[in-house]
């Protein structure tokens, strides 16, 4: 029996793809747009830093006076709260992207340019290390003597299994980021009113809680990257490898099974290919 495909069938598509981003789009650079979306990016991972890392040096600190603090839970939420508070107000102006990771799935599935991508991860990881340093500028001591809210590898747990932890845990964010902004999905499930952002933020709360014992949770380069930078020790910048490899290919991975698995883009290329009569 022989097998017809969509494309094969002609059938209108309830939904329509965006097309694929420039490789290098140099006319981006003409439009205020595109700065206004670095000016979003740059102070949506500020907040995200500046929020998270200080519930972070709170819940130590008062962990250590035997009030308890927020604990493993509190901080897994200020993450993924904070997550979906910054990529709901940021996702009509920037994409609400917050992390070089998700940049750089997106940019593998042509959802953005080399160029934006580029400058993305840049006012993020600029972002982040402002978000740190205004930590550090409020808390000061606790900040210094209480870890610094810097990612590591555990004791007990290897580099290899930190490694692994982080590219998983950048699989889950990003696969989910693919899923819930998916125009095919939109298209289907216009009559659930969920927010994009919603299981963005859960997913980011779920691996925190998985991986807060392992690494200390990265799964996004910047946050890493700022916080080794303003509390600058030894063993931060040893891990560090770890927290930018790990996330960038859970993020390749995550790109090619969404798009040319579930979203078959190969297939559905080929198929395009054979149809046309000049080939």
């Amino acid at each position: 029996m022989e097998v017809t495909t969509e494309w094969e069938q002609n059938v209108a598509k309830d939904y329509r793809d965006p097309p694929p981003a420039r490789l290098l789009d140099v006319g981006e650079i003409r439009l205020w747009s595109f700065y206004r979306a670095l000016i979003a990016e740059f102070v949506a991972t500020l907040l995200f830093l500046y929020v998270t890392v200080a519930t972070i040096i709170g819940h130590i600190k008062l962990r250590d006076d035997d009030c308890g603090g927020v604990g493993l839970l509190g901080i897994a939420w200020a993450f993924g709260g904070m997550i979906f508070i910054l990529v709901y107000c940021t996702a009509g102006i920037s994409g609400g992207h917050i992390n070089p990771a998700v940049t750089f799935g997106l940019f593998l599935a042509r959802k953005v340019s080399l160029l934006r991508a580029f400058f993305y991860m840049v006012a993020q990881c600029l972002g982040a290390v402002c978000g740190v340093a205004l930590v550090k500028a409020v808390m000061k001591e606790p900040y210094t003597t209480l870890g610094g809210g810097v990612n590591m590898v555990a004791s007990g747990y290897t580099n290899k299994t930190a490694f692994r932890a982080e590219v998983i845990g950048t699989f889950v964010l990003v696969y989910t980021v693919f899923s819930a902004t998916d125009p095919k999905r939109n298209a289907r499930d216009s009559h659930v009113p969920v927010l994009a952002p919603l299981p963005i933020g859960f997913a980011v709360f779920v691996v925190h809680l998985a991986t807060i014992p392992i690494t200390g949770t990265g799964i996004n380069p910047a946050r890493s990257f700022g916080a080794a930078v303003i509390y600058n020790q030894n063993k931060a910048w040893e891990d560090q490898w770890i927290f930018w490899v790990g996330p960038f290919v859970g993020a390749l991975v995550a790109a090619v099974f969404h798009q040319y698995i579930l979203r078959a883009a190969a297939v559905k290329a080929w198929g395009s290919f054979r149809s046309n009569p000049g080939n």
